[in-house]
């Protein structure tokens, strides 16, 4: 089988890695894929869906998997509706359960799933009147994707307007920021997972916990996510049944809302006393979850992936080893805000055999490997104890090196 994977970060490194281990595949392509990726790919650079197209059907492409949301939101999968290529991934109309904030909302509210009390407001002045409904700490959420970086938890009014301010006046997030959902804060602990989507059925995989803050005690600015681990500790077997109806009103929504599309639905839960609501939808793999969850799965991802899109798929067809993953993102100086790029790694060849190094944002160029983002390099290890592996870990982080490389130091730490 022929494959192409669309993306470039440590979560299409770790798809690559898992396709490159089916019997199956025959050739592999990534786009446009990073110095990782070249392990077992050849990295294309495709900018647009068309272009990704016109490359799938030159080149007798079978499956193109898609990593990132913005493909997805732009309508990668109906480009492809009239070709014999197989796509896993959300339709345009199913990715606005990730691409908007108030849909997502709409579709909870619709179908019971439990999730936070919000508003929608599309002006500085309704967001200014719809915040005195709430008490502080509360969140603001802009509608569109924004990279990833449009949530704000607001501990006073202050803080409040001054962030709707920015939303609708300075327009900080462009057309993305041109809606805003305001809603209550909710406490607990988080808690992800991940579900293969068949025909509209969810298949859960393992769970993780994603650590999204950038400094160590759970501060700081909010990132893309600098570490996890999986299994998440909360996964007990009470919380999985308590999980199981809110997957089954998911399912539902999706078959009743002609949502029932193949991919993936990520689901951000936070958990507290045993009780999930949840906090947002992604429709594609999680980063860095899938960099803890692909390690640990026995199951070819080929085999999974095509019963996905068939409708066939099964909770029996995901095998798991019994070992947990974790992994430690070292991230570019000044992430998530103005960061520096192009410094040369060094490093990762000496790393012990028991870690691997997924990355994420980084380049080969004149044969030297270079940070390329915020986020460059996730550490990674399985084994069958926490504190053990995260020794391991920060053992292994002081063997890789580029300028001003950052990390949080409290990763697996248990409480």
């Amino acid at each position: 089988m022929r494959v192409l994977v669309i993306g470039n970060g440590g979560r299409e490194d770790a798809i690559c890695k898992k396709i490159s281990e089916s019997k199956k595949l025959t050739k592999l392509y990534c786009s446009e894929g990073n110095a990782g990726t070249l392990r077992y790919a050849e990295n294309v650079k495709l900018k647009s869906n068309d272009e990704i197209l016109d490359f799938a059907e030159k080149n007798n492409i079978n499956l193109v998997i898609v990593g990132p949301e913005v493909p997805l939101c732009e309508g990668i999968k109906d480009k492809f509706d009239n070709t014999n290529i197989k796509v896993f991934g959300a339709d345009k109309e199913s990715a606005k359960l990730e691409g908007s904030k108030d849909f997502a909302k709409e579709f909870m509210l619709k179908y019971n799933i439990p999730t936070a009390k919000y508003e929608t407001v599309t002006s500085k002045s309704e967001g200014e009147k719809v915040i005195k409904h709430f008490t502080y700490p509360l969140v603001i959420k802009a509608d569109g994707l924004c990279a990833g970086k449009g949530v704000k938890i607001c501990q006073n009014e202050l803080e409040a307007k001054e962030y709707l301010k920015e939303l609708f006046e300075e327009k900080i997030f462009g057309q993305e920021g041109t809606t805003a959902v305001i809603e209550e804060f909710l406490e607990g602990k988080e808690a992800s997972l991940l579900c293969f989507v068949s025909d509209g059925n969810l298949i859960p995989m393992e769970s993780a916990r994603d650590y999204k803050r950038i400094y160590d005690g759970d501060k700081g600015e909010n990132t893309g996510g600098v570490g996890c681990y999986s299994p998440n500790e909360l996964f007990n077997e009470d919380l999985k049944k308590s999980i199981k109806p809110v997957l089954e009103k998911i399912s539902y929504g999706l078959k009743q809302e002609n949502l029932a599309y193949s991919g993936i639905l990520f689901i951000g839960f936070m958990i507290k006393n045993n009780e999930p609501k949840i906090l947002e939808f992604n429709v594609r793999f999680g980063d860095p979850e899938t960099e803890v969850v692909l390690p640990r799965m026995e199951s070819d991802l080929i085999d999974v992936i095509e019963k996905s899109i068939e409708g066939t798929l099964k909770a029996e067809d995901l095998t798991w080893k019994k070992d947990k993953c974790m992994t430690v993102i070292l991230t570019s100086k000044g992430y998530p805000l103005k960061y520096e790029k192009g410094k040369e790694i060094s490093g990762i060849e000496n790393v012990d055999e028991d870690i691997y190094v997924y990355h994420n944002n980084t380049e080969f160029k004149n044969n030297k490997i270079l940070s390329a983002g915020g986020r460059v390099l996730s550490v990674t290890t399985l084994g069958s104890d926490f504190e053990e592996m995260r020794k391991r870990i920060y053992k292994n982080i002081e063997k890789i090196n580029f300028e001003n490389k950052t990390f949080k130091k409290d990763i697996g730490i248990i409480k």
